[in-house]
């Protein structure tokens, strides 16, 4: 009996390498390696999900489920919030969601409070990917990484009590500060007084190049006011709004600017207890335009 051996009989076809490259792994793997799957790559409604489903929704042993998921609302704030920018933000949605309601029950009346306005400008590019030129939205997050403390202290003892005066200063100082800047930037950008353009160069830090041309328009003005009597006069030159802050207390508040180092209060006007921030808002900037008018 002879058996015939197909295999000897026809040689094996050659590999197949493509053109350029030598050390390629035989199919089917790939000649490029990709790099592992990361949460930072997950969509983020996926990963705000994942967020929500560590929540839990039984009791403990010792714990029911309110003081089981305030404790994962610690754990948020304190720890899985700092992992990347993605879970931040995740976290941060979860976080500012969950405690803007008791955040707004503390609001001292007339205050008004909007750390999250719908008329907000686009953010602009930063180098820190967490600023926000909303001031106020920083105290709602003060209060909440105060606010889950005290929550869990409170869940583990019976003889912890919250302290009042942890929140006096957020609510007295704090908070009506942070929303008279945001009034100031809403009605300083309408006046024209400020601007949210970190690439502007303003008065407060004025460019070579901007000083130069400034100075020859003057020139220019001397020498032709004929010509210039029908032209509309120019408006002053907007101060960049993170070079302002605001200086507050129940009887007169005030524009601090800060340039070269160094802090000066440039306007300042008289307010009543009572009075909206609103109100102030609007008078400072008025008494703002009217300074770099004078200028």
């Amino acid at each position: 009996m002879v058996i015939i051996d197909e295999k000897c009989m026809n040689p094996p076809p050659p590999p197949y390498v493509p053109a350029g490259s030598a050390n390629v792994p035989p199919p089917p793997f790939p000649h490029q390696r990709h790099e592992p799957a990361n949460f930072s790559a997950l969509p983020s409604h996926l990963l705000l999900k994942i967020v929500y489903m560590t929540f839990p929704q039984t009791h403990g042993i010792d714990e029911g489920r309110i003081e089981r998921q305030r404790k994962t609302l610690y754990w948020l704030s304190t720890s899985l919030r700092l992992v990347n920018h993605s879970f931040y933000i995740a976290c941060m949605h979860v976080l500012r969601s969950t405690y803007l309601p008791a955040y707004n029950s503390l609001i001292r009346p007339p205050y008004s409070s909007d750390p999250f306005p719908l008329s907000a400008p686009s953010p602009v590019p930063s180098s820190n990917p967490f600023d926000t030129v909303q001031r106020e939205t920083q105290v709602l997050d003060l209060f909440i990484v105060l606010k889950v403390r005290e929550d869990v202290m409170m869940d583990d003892s019976e003889l912890h009590l919250e302290r009042e005066e942890s929140f006096k200063d957020l609510f007295d100082l704090m908070q009506p500060r942070s929303r008279l800047e945001d009034l100031v930037r809403y009605y300083g950008l309408r006046e024209g007084v400020v601007h949210t353009n970190p690439s502007i160069a303003g008065p407060a830090n004025p460019s070579p190049t901007a000083a130069m041309s400034r100075a020859n328009n003057n020139v220019g003005t001397l020498g032709s006011s004929h010509s210039a009597k029908g032209k509309k006069p120019a408006g002053p030159t907007p101060l960049s709004f993170s070079a302002l802050s605001v200086s507050f207390s129940s009887r007169k508040v005030g524009l601090v600017l800060t340039s070269t180092g160094r802090k000066r209060t440039i306007v300042e006007v008289a307010r009543s207890r009572d009075e909206k921030l609103e109100v102030a808002a609007k008078k400072l900037a008025k008494q703002l335009k009217v300074w770099l008018s004078d200028r």
